[in-house]
């Protein structure tokens, strides 16, 4: 896949995910999937691998947020394998709390499937909203 197809991919993942369709984005994982939280704070992490990532990662989401989980990307820029998406999601607790964070996504495309992903978000939200 050249610059634009993996730039068409990702724009796909999103439309999909803003219709709180993840399934897409699930499919797209390579099985060697490295996922991270940037920084050095308590919410950096790495899941290692899509069951891992699946596992981990995704479940505790469907657990921490009430369905449709969304995300609303704003900007693409394509780069070779890469391509950065800055998004915002739209979503709530089953408790009621907004929590919508803002995102960049920094993702590493290779034979048609997101390798990597590092992922930057307000971690201050992240810890007002899941143990405020």
């Amino acid at each position: 896949m050249n610059t634009s197809d993996n730039k068409k991919l990702m724009q796909y993942i999103f439309d999909q995910l803003s219709q709180g369709n993840d399934q897409p984005f699930i499919d797209s994982m390579a099985d060697t999937m490295r996922w991270t939280w940037m920084g050095s704070g308590q919410w950096s992490k790495t899941f290692d691998g899509k069951q891992a990532v699946l596992g981990e990662l995704w479940a505790a989401v469907r657990t921490t947020l009430k369905p449709p989980y969304k995300v609303i990307a704003t900007r693409f820029i394509a780069d070779d394998e890469y391509v950065v998406v800055e998004a915002t999601g739209q979503n709530t607790t089953p408790d009621g709390k907004l929590y919508n964070n803002k995102y960049c996504w920094v993702c590493r495309i290779a034979e048609g499937k997101l390798q990597e992903l590092n992922e930057y978000m307000d971690t201050q939200l992240v810890t007002e909203t899941f143990q405020g």
